[in-house]
């Protein structure tokens, strides 16, 4: 879908501006849809905008994904970790798998929306990328890369949500986790449950 357009006023006369421009100025980023490379390159981009801006305003990192690639979640994990300013994380309708793991990650304040859901689980590998093929020994290469990922993400989670790591590869191993907002906040993904951004 195309960056719908909003009409301004100003000193210069009318102009047209793209919303996403509005409500970048606004210090509201979105994390809309699959997490790619792409996207997260984008969202760092305005991240690291805003910053040199202002360094004291905070920022709104909105999120509603189904997840996606697991490297590029971890780019944006980290960037965001790493950075000085505030910035808050709101889970609008949906925080899944990746995007559960930022969701949790936020160093600042993490909020969900009321009627908001979250899921954890284990890393997977999609139907859609044909399955694993190769050697034997490829194939184990492969399992043990994934089993990495995999530590590392419970890893993420207990320390970010001050979970017992045991109690994390329990609940991820079960499959699909899903928590309302209250379980959300109960569980130590979210800090509070909000009516709006």
């Amino acid at each position: 879908m195309n960056d719908m357009n909003v009409i301004k006023k100003s000193s210069s006369g009318i102009q047209s501006i793209g919303l996403d421009a509005v409500l970048l100025d606004k210090r509201m980023i979105f994390l809309s849809g699959i997490i790619t490379s792409k996207s997260v390159d984008l969202i760092v981009k305005q991240l690291l905008f805003l910053e040199s801006l202002d360094e004291q305003e905070p920022i709104k990192l909105i999120i509603n994904s189904p997840g996606g690639e697991v490297e590029a979640g971890l780019f944006l994990y980290q960037q965001v970790k790493g950075m000085n300013i505030r910035i808050d994380i709101y889970c609008t309708e949906l925080a899944a798998s990746m995007a559960g793991i930022l969701l949790a990650g936020g160093k600042y304040g993490r909020y969900i929306l009321r009627n908001g859901r979250v899921m954890i689980h284990e890393p997977l590998i999609s139907a859609s990328s044909g399955g694993i093929s190769g050697s034997a020994t490829q194939i184990a290469r492969t399992a043990e890369t994934i089993l990495d990922t995999k530590r590392q993400l419970n890893q993420l989670l207990a320390n970010d949500t001050k979970r017992p790591i045991k109690e994390i590869e329990k609940i991820v191993a079960d499959g699909d986790h899903w928590f309302t907002a209250e379980e959300a906040v109960k569980f130590g993904i979210c800090d509070a449950i909000v009516d709006r951004v």
